[in-house]
């Protein structure tokens, strides 16, 4: 029979989720009337019935609505899930709340993918998928490859890793300026996009990072209980988990959902470190709680910084990499502070 405590603590878990979907779909209202073309609510439900009953609505709120603001937020909350799913999966692999999903290189890695695709003017792959995408997570996938190499060589254990990893991605930085200053042509457009944009979102973008969000999420609920035991610090294997096994799922996964995003919507920094740290505060570091509420929490974040992206300064637009790196450095540099203090 389980223990009371574990009732009370699932039953606060559901209700928390609930109210952040609630809270979430309230938000997507609210950011779908919000722009420089003004939409009243009851014309963002009368769009919505009129879809469902096979009417016309008005053209220009069809047009704003289902080709601009829907994929775009849809697009926003499901890039700041993964981001936010990723950056669990980290702090969680290296038992480091200031881990994040820029920290073994696969944001800068899957940067210099996606550049590499845009420049060269790859669209498509054989296969049809968007050969952006597919650049974007085999650089982020040799970022991760790269550091672990680099690291089980040196045999200096997560320290090492983490050294490596912050070595790796300012290389791989480097990397993505030189590209940029030998292509001038090129620059305005891949250096906005660095930046971080949904600018251009469509609802292709929405399916194929929802494909990798619903993945990443599920398996990386299956390693849950693993985790827990990987990230306490002590031994696991007495608890019999394999721990270098689940440390190398919970990494490919978090490259997989940090490519996804990274590939439609650019560098979008802090989301996988706010989010996480924010939602265990509140409920602990299970796990099972910690992972459905951070990426509710991550999507509902990023959701209102691109909107106040957008709105804030109409009808010009700041990169949404800005927004969340306003809110969210000011954190870290808190978050270090109270780590530092043995508080964190």
């Amino acid at each position: 029979m389980r223990p009371a405590s574990y009732i009370r603590r699932r039953g606060f878990v559901a209700r928390a989720c609930e109210v952040l979907l609630l809270v979430s779909l309230a938000a997507l209202f609210a950011c779908l009337c919000a722009g420089s073309a003004n939409l009243a609510f009851a014309d963002i439900w009368e769009a919505f019935w009129a879809r469902l009953s096979g009417r016309e609505a008005d053209a220009t709120v069809e047009l704003v609505l289902w080709n601009i603001r829907l994929p775009r937020s849809l697009l926003a909350y499901l890039v700041g899930a993964a981001l936010a799913v990723s950056g669990v999966l980290m702090q969680g692999v290296f038992r480091n709340p200031m881990a994040e999903p820029g920290l073994l290189g696969v944001s800068s890695g899957a940067a210099l993918g996606a550049a590499v695709a845009m420049l060269t003017g790859l669209q498509r792959t054989p296969l049809g998928f968007s050969a952006l995408s597919v650049c974007a997570f085999a650089g982020g996938a040799v970022a991760v490859m790269l550091v672990m190499f680099v690291a089980r060589a040196g045999r200096g254990g997560m320290t090492a890793l983490l050294l490596c990893g912050v070595a790796v991605s300012s290389f791989l930085s480097a990397l993505l300026s030189g590209l940029l200053s030998v292509n001038h042509e090129a620059l305005e457009s891949v250096y906005m996009w660095t930046l971080g944009s949904f600018a251009s979102a469509n609802m292709r973008d929405v399916l194929l990072v929802g494909a990798a969000l619903a993945v990443g999420l599920l398996l990386s609920m299956g390693l849950a209980r693993d985790l827990n035991a990987v990230s306490a610090g002590s031994d696991a294997r007495l608890l019999g988990v394999n721990a270098p096994r689940v440390r190398l799922a919970a990494l490919v996964l978090a490259t997989l959902m940090t490519a996804a995003a990274v590939s439609v919507s650019g560098i979008i920094g802090f989301v996988g470190l706010t989010a996480p740290h924010a939602v265990r505060r509140l409920t602990g570091a299970d796990h099972r709680s910690l992972l459905p509420l951070s990426a509710l929490a991550g999507g509902l974040f990023l959701l209102l910084a691109d909107a106040l992206s957008r709105t804030l300064f109409a009808p010009a637009e700041l990169p949404v990499g800005v927004m969340t790196s306003l809110a969210g450095g000011p954190f870290f540099l808190i978050l270090i502070r109270r780590h530092r203090g043995g508080r964190a």
